[in-house]
């Protein structure tokens, strides 16, 4: 059970761990801010050279994949749903059901810090429909809509 005070606008990792089921190393997601009930959150991810995906992806160049850009668009958007929709998460998991119109416009390097604006464009629990845009220092790096939907843990 989640103790964390209503109304916040702003939710540090330790709070996060209690929306989400992630853990290091593919929790993608350091903080959640701007959270605006029925609007949006951004969630903001340091991008760090230990992070261990960095040892192949790639040693000499390394390049955050966008496959776990998409992800953490993802984890923010449950994170924001679990948090001012006050769910109940115990016992349960969010599915990723879907994406769309993906779009990668630069590389995420280390020494960035992802910036993932999450919006609700559509809400019909237990599914839910976003959008998200990822910024590195104001500029645009992906961008997706996706669906996610909250389910019983098997």
């Amino acid at each position: 059970m989640s103790t964390i005070e209503p109304g916040k606008s702003v939710l540090e990792v330790d709070e996060l761990m209690q929306l989400l089921p992630h853990r290091y190393p593919i929790m993608l997601v350091d903080r959640l801010v701007d959270i605006k009930p029925g609007e949006g959150a951004v969630g903001l991810k340091n991008v760090s050279y230990s992070d261990q995906i960095f040892q192949g992806h790639f040693p000499q160049k390394p390049v955050m994949p966008g496959v776990l850009i998409i992800e953490a668009m993802a984890q923010s958007a449950a994170a924001y749903v679990a948090y001012t929709e006050g769910l109940d998460v115990e016992g349960k998991v969010v599915l990723f059901m879907g994406v769309d119109k993906a779009r990668f416009r630069k590389p995420v390097i280390p020494g960035d810090q992802l910036r993932i604006a999450v919006r609700t464009s559509q809400r019909r629990p237990p599914v839910w429909k976003f959008e998200g845009v990822a910024t590195v220092d104001g500029k645009r790096v992906a961008e997706a809509n996706y669906s996610a939907m909250l389910a019983q843990a098997i």
